[in-house]
């Protein structure tokens, strides 16, 4: 069992930046950022391997960073030019489970979730 706890999140205006933390309690191997807003799917923003390979959502390529530090245990998100469509409740997830090739932004890969952490982007 994994736990993930979340933090980092806010209020910031449109263009500014935020970055999301997820501490996880032991041994990973992927771990992403998922969002939700109410009324709809919980959507896969960025996900990473053990050994740092990324993949994102075309939403935030060129925006947002994703990152690790696997001494720490944890999971990094750099939000930058942030707009009003990216506010939502961000969720950690992580799995244990090694894997090769890309990783993939569906929330069914990962058993493990956080609490998550609300990002709000003002116009």
């Amino acid at each position: 069992q994994v736990q993930l706890v979340e933090s980092g999140g806010g209020w910031v205006q449109a263009g500014g930046s935020l970055r999301l933390s997820c501490a996880a309690s032991g041994y990973t191997y992927g771990m992403g950022w998922f969002r939700q807003v109410p009324g709809k799917e919980r959507e896969g923003v960025a996900v990473i391997s053990r050994t740092g390979t990324t993949n994102y959502a075309d939403s935030v390529k060129g925006r947002f960073t994703i990152s690790r530090d696997n001494a720490k245990n944890t999971l990094y998100l750099q939000m930058n030019s942030l707009k009003p469509e990216d506010s939502a409740m961000y969720y950690c997830a992580a799995d244990r489970l090694r894997f090769s090739g890309l990783p993939t932004l569906s929330q069914a890969d990962f058993p493990y979730w956080g609490q998550g952490t609300q990002v709000t982007v003002s116009s």
